[in-house]
């Protein structure tokens, strides 16, 4: 293509959607069965296999793949070690141009990609293309930090005899578990980072988007990789429990819910009997908070955008707004302006602005929540599911917006993953900031104000790792490589280094004092 698409487009152009229509008829015609990548081998699952279906059309069939056993696990990462010290060895710059060979055949099969990304996900065509484009910006952004390095010179008391640097090495072996939201880039982002730094990989993509990884691993074997660099098994919960338990891992990266990675982080950190790194990426409840000096058109603009994109299945999405009294009532009826224009479609059509959700559970689960916004405070748009029409046979919900609960609701506090964004009426910025700081959560968070001082009150009292002021594009969304990052405060994240930012690549390294006198 030649424009990037990334998270603030709107519209695309005929070229794109010639792209993406392409990548649809290729994937639709292909679809079949796939296997394990370990040690640079395609190999059968040792506890059979499993399909995957779309969620905006549940009879459409996507493919079936292996079920890793925990022999399987141990096999890859018995591969990964095996290759590692020859890949460590290989210049960065080598290492680099693999990556770089295979960003431009990401960009080759961007159409192939991200239809797969609408089909497996559900997120529509703008969505992912804009995957596609970011995961070619990690391996860009992430190999110019490895290019630069990270050893510095110390200080030496005779300089002409002694030599005294600190040098970053590889820890060895990294698992990689992704999530179904963003399964390119949350595969590929921390997998480019820590072979950039001459760490081989195991990755184990959610069972629901494995094709996508199947695709990625083809990508990164035509580019030149080396056998065992990258490995893939595919599986559901056992397989990522055998990952996490597996002997021989030296770091693991974690992206998912709050609960979830609490218990890897605890598991792992204990297990081989001294700190391994663990990079636990987890959840959100992102507020927005708009003042009483807020320019609304501004702030429904991004806060819809924030709420809905994806059906509110990111770890960054807007879930809860906090408006100033003198601006709520005026603020919820342009937000439900807004929300009425996210046509809800099945995510191949073009017009689609709204797909389904990922999962029966995710639906069932707003249900749920729809039914409780209406007996706690009041839906002022939305609270539908949609099973009627071209929309019978997928998870559609309705983009919904809630009033009236009361402060601690269960809506308010607890991530919810789904369209549904709950507005709350405060009385100062400083009550906005109170009750915004306290949860367990601080991934993103954003300002609606007019007034300097007001942004600025909000910039350093907000708990939060990313912050976004007066974003029509986005309130609490839309970050890429080497313009945002996100580094997950609190429980949304066990490092304060965020993916996409300069600090994350060299959290694939470990640092070696080297003392050296010569003569």
């Amino acid at each position: 293509m030649s424009t990037t698409i990334d998270y603030t487009t709107t519209e695309l152009s005929s070229e794109a959607n010639a792209l993406f229509e392409q990548g649809l008829a290729k994937v639709r015609a292909e679809i079949g069965r796939h296997r394990l990548l370990i040690g640079g081998e395609w190999r059968e699952g040792g506890d059979g296999t499993f399909e995957e279906r779309n969620p905006a059309a549940l009879d459409e069939v996507l493919g079936t793949f292996a079920t890793a056993s925990a022999d399987d696990v141990a096999a890859a990462v018995a591969a990964a070690r095996e290759a590692q010290p020859a890949w460590a060895r290989t210049p960065v710059g080598e290492r680099a141009a693999i990556l770089a060979r295979a960003a431009d055949e990401i960009g080759r099969r961007a159409g192939e990609l991200a239809a797969t990304l609408t089909l497996e996900v559900g997120k529509n065509r703008i969505e992912s293309l804009g995957e596609v484009d970011e995961a070619i910006g990690l391996i860009q952004y992430y190999s110019r930090q490895a290019e630069d390095g990270f050893d510095i010179p110390l200080e030496a008391a005779d300089p002409e005899r002694h030599e005294n640097v600190s040098v970053m090495r590889p820890f060895g072996v990294f698992g990689v578990i992704a999530p179904f939201n963003f399964p390119l880039a949350l595969v590929l982002g921390p997998a480019a980072a820590a072979m950039l730094t001459g760490n081989t990989v195991v990755a184990k993509p959610s069972p629901t988007t494995s094709r996508i990884a199947v695709l990625l691993a083809e990508i990164l074997i035509d580019a030149g990789l080396p056998a065992g660099v990258f490995n893939l098994v595919t599986g559901g919960d056992a397989t990522g429990r055998a990952l996490v338990s597996a002997r021989g891992l030296d770091g693991l990266v974690f992206t998912g819910s709050y609960a979830v990675g609490q218990q890897i982080a605890a598991r792992f950190l204990s297990d081989a009997g001294y700190a391994r790194p663990c990079i636990v990426e987890m959840g959100g409840k992102n507020p927005a908070i708009v003042t009483a000096n807020a320019d609304l058109s501004k702030a429904a603009s991004g806060i819809t955008r924030s709420a809905f994109g994806l059906s509110g299945q990111k770890c960054s999405a807007c879930s809860r707004v906090l408006a100033h009294e003198s601006v709520h009532d005026e603020l919820v009826a342009a937000l439900a302006e807004l929300a009425a224009e996210w046509r809800v479609a099945d995510p191949t059509d073009p017009g689609a602005r709204l797909g389904p959700v990922h999962t029966q559970e995710a639906y069932e689960r707003f249900e749920r929540g729809a039914a409780e916004a209406r007996a706690d405070g009041s839906v002022a748009f939305g609270g539908r599911t949609l099973r009627e029409g071209a929309l019978s046979n997928g998870y559609y919900v309705e983009p919904t917006i809630v009033t009236g609960l009361p402060q601690g609701h269960r809506l308010i506090r607890e991530e919810q993953f789904m369209p549904l964004l709950v507005v709350e009426r405060v009385g100062s910025l400083e009550e906005a900031l109170r009750r915004a700081n306290d949860q367990v959560y601080g991934l993103t968070a954003g300002v609606f104000s007019e007034d300097p001082e007001e942004v600025e009150t909000f910039l350093e009292g907000i708990e939060a790792g990313t912050l976004f002021v007066n974003r029509a594009a986005g309130a609490t969304t839309g970050g890429w490589p080497g313009q945002q990052t996100y580094p997950g405060w609190k429980g949304s994240g066990s490092t304060n280094r965020g993916g996409l930012g300069p600090r994350y690549v060299q959290q694939f390294l470990r640092e070696q004092g080297r003392n050296i006198v010569r003569g």
